[in-house]
């Protein structure tokens, strides 16, 4: 598959943040960047990377398009754990695990890296700094976890999309993928819905609430985001909440 410039800009982008993460110059995650470049794969809209029960083959990371964490329950239903945007990776701590304990899906035609299980535990062999980058991924990505739990524990649907939202954003900023405040949006409001814990119809109506509050403008899958601040307010995040590349929930 040819490289393009894109492609290359989101994978850089991906470890720039976690050199800065980890207060370690670009040059010692290098290798990690080399070796996902080198396995690229193509995955249509839809479709699954992994299936929960599976043995873990490795570690992927999105690169185009969107995916998504999820379960399905005994009866069929489906709740999305997290949104998987350009330049997340599919779960950093997966070379650690035997078996997936979750399914991860396709929304979009998605162009994903595919670093194998055992060519993540030679590079983390070779070089520590990039376990160490993986294992402060996970706990960055934990943290986000709690702060989902929390919407859609305490957070009303105003909030909890208010939420949604302004993550998405920061993410796709922080992978050069944004223009000002403006982003694609590529998840429907199925995909939201199961996401958020509400019907599409719930979702219809909040979506609306938030374009009239002079918060988001949202059509033809692109985003923008009126004012960063007040939906920051909106959705009740605290101080601490990443301004910047928001660990993906």
């Amino acid at each position: 598959m040819v490289i393009s410039p894109q492609l290359r800009q989101t994978c850089r982008a991906l470890v720039q943040r976690m050199a800065v993460a980890n207060g370690l110059p670009l040059e010692a995650l290098a290798p990690l960047e080399t070796a996902l470049l080198a396995r690229l794969r193509c995955a249509p809209a839809r479709a699954d990377l992994a299936q929960e029960g599976e043995a873990i083959g490795g570690v992927r990371v999105v690169l185009s398009g969107w995916a998504s964490r999820y379960k399905l329950l005994a009866n069929g239903r489906r709740h999305l754990l997290g949104f998987l945007l350009p330049g997340d990776i599919c779960d950093s701590y997966l070379p650690w695990l035997a078996q997936m304990d979750h399914s991860i899906g396709t929304l979009t035609d998605v162009i994903y890296a595919e670093l194998r299980r055992e060519d993540a535990e030679r590079l983390i062999a070779e070089h520590p700094a990039i376990g160490r980058a993986l294992w402060v991924q996970t706990l960055m990505d934990i943290g986000a976890e709690r702060e989902w739990t929390v919407s859609l524990g305490q957070r009303v649907a105003f909030q909890r999309l208010a939420h949604l939202l302004l993550n998405v954003h920061l993410r796709l900023r922080g992978a050069g993928l944004a223009s000002g405040n403006r982003c694609d949006f590529q998840a429907t409001q199925v995909d939201i819905g199961d996401a958020t814990g509400l019907s599409p119809v719930h979702v219809n109506r909040t979506l609306q609430e938030l374009r009239a509050a002079g918060l988001i403008t949202l059509s033809h899958r692109q985003l923008e985001i009126r004012s960063v601040p007040d939906l920051r307010a909106a959705a009740l995040l605290p101080p601490s909440y990443p301004t910047g590349a928001a660990p993906h929930l």
